[in-house]
């Protein structure tokens, strides 16, 4: 038996959840909670095994906040994000709070089922628009790397390739020479997980890169 507690401000949608998991036999629904503080003290009482936890929370404590707080005191619970959030920074905050789920709330019943599972078996579940290949290399890389996987120079780098500069034209424009040019562009490929100029463009636009002012 899996014992959950769930964590959204929403009434409706914790008994919808409620109602929806214990269709399943494995599941056992053990508390809830509508804020970030109650679900720190509940996750301490009752010593779920998951915790299911939303993000926007009431009363300035939201849930990744919450989800860190409650891996402290219970370094054993797993915690699975469910949220309407699918950009890259909430992905990657999740990895940093050390959640060990991750998916989006229109998604399918039995997929928020073996997400449960499957963190409760001591695995990760990630399941967003972000690749795999990248949510891999960021939960394989060191805590401290993250939020922010590329530097700001990367960043930068990365926008002037998309816009169709040169390597000499690059390091005419940021002082450095052609090799440090080459140089970043190696590390931002390793770090990203990418092969190809046109996966890194496709990684660039998806994520705004073009929107970015430096």
């Amino acid at each position: 038996m899996i014992r959950v507690l769930l964590v959204d401000d929403h009434t409706m949608i914790r008994k919808g959840l409620r109602v929806l998991l214990e269709s399943y036999s494995q599941i056992k629904i053990v508390g809830e909670s509508h804020t970030g503080n109650d679900a720190i003290l509940k996750a301490n009482q009752l010593k779920p095994d998951v915790v299911l936890m939303d993000l926007s929370l009431p009363n300035g404590l939201d849930g990744f906040t919450a989800s860190n707080e409650i891996r402290k005191s219970n370094p054993f619970v797993k915690i699975v994000i469910l949220t309407m959030h699918d950009e890259e920074i909430f992905v990657q905050k999740a990895i940093t709070v050390g959640a060990d789920g991750y998916i989006l709330k229109n998604s399918h019943g039995e997929l928020l089922f073996q997400a449960i599972v499957e963190v409760y078996r001591g695995k990760c579940f990630y399941k967003t628009s972000v690749s795999q290949e990248i949510i891999k290399l960021w939960l394989k890389s060191d805590a401290k790397m993250l939020p922010s996987v590329l530097t700001l120079r990367e960043k930068e780098l990365v926008r002037l390739i998309v816009l169709g500069y040169t390597n000499k034209e690059m390091a005419d424009k940021l002082l450095i020479s052609v090799k440090t040019v080459e140089n970043h562009k190696t590390n931002i490929m390793q770090k990203l997980g990418l092969d190809s100029k046109h996966q890194l463009i496709q990684y660039a636009i998806k994520n705004r890169y073009l929107d970015l002012a430096f």
